[in-house]
């Protein structure tokens, strides 16, 4: 256990059992524990295998490449359309985690051998993402902000990309697109 962690399982108000459990079981796999984006994150050999995180509804483990993983038993969820590799198994009791305790241990094994492995998930590329008449016209008429647009990194330009193509009315659409466009306009990113 890494005592730099140990505040995230102190702070739980709801999950804090379920938490605790899941900590042991990814301890118990042999991972190191470490602390990334505010969540305990285990790792193998310094790579990202698998996180615990909680919500208001539930808690999870993530698995970060978990789209490479077997799924037949259907436990492995896509959070959003959106998530490429990461797929999250949810709990809304430690019943359920104790239960699922030797199945959690064998996605964790296989995604330590996916690591292992060198296995990638294959991204979809920033030109297959949608882009929306709004922002498209803006690309077209204003040539400083397509070289902008351009010149950002694939992550930042899909971010753009998906919270403008959100919105579902056109009107939304343009006013996140006048918003941003200072932003891009300064090499920055959606969340910068």
């Amino acid at each position: 256990m890494n005592p730099k962690v140990d505040f995230y399982f102190n702070k739980a108000q709801k999950w804090q059992e379920e938490l605790e459990r899941l900590r042991l079981i990814a301890l118990d796999c042999g991972l190191a524990e470490e602390l990334k984006w505010g969540c305990p994150c285990y790792t193998h050999q310094g790579n990202n295998i698998v996180l615990i995180h909680d919500f208001k509804e539930y808690c999870a483990l993530l698995f970060f490449k978990g789209a490479l993983l077997n799924n037949s038993s259907g436990l492995l969820i896509q959070q959003t359309k959106n998530v490429q590799a990461a797929r999250q198994i949810r709990f809304t009791n430690i019943r359920e985690i104790l239960d699922q305790e030797a199945t959690l241990k064998a996605y964790i094994f296989e995604a330590i051998e996916v690591e292992k492995a060198g296995l990638k998930v294959e991204l979809k590329q920033t030109s297959e993402f949608k882009i929306v008449e709004e922002f498209q016209h803006k690309l077209d008429t204003i040539p400083a902000l397509k070289t902008a647009f351009e010149t950002l990194t694939p992550g930042r330009q899909r971010a753009y990309l998906l919270h403008f193509s959100s919105a579902k009315q056109s009107q939304t659409r343009q006013s996140r697109i006048e918003k941003c466009m200072p932003q891009i306009l300064n090499g920055k990113g959606l969340n910068d």
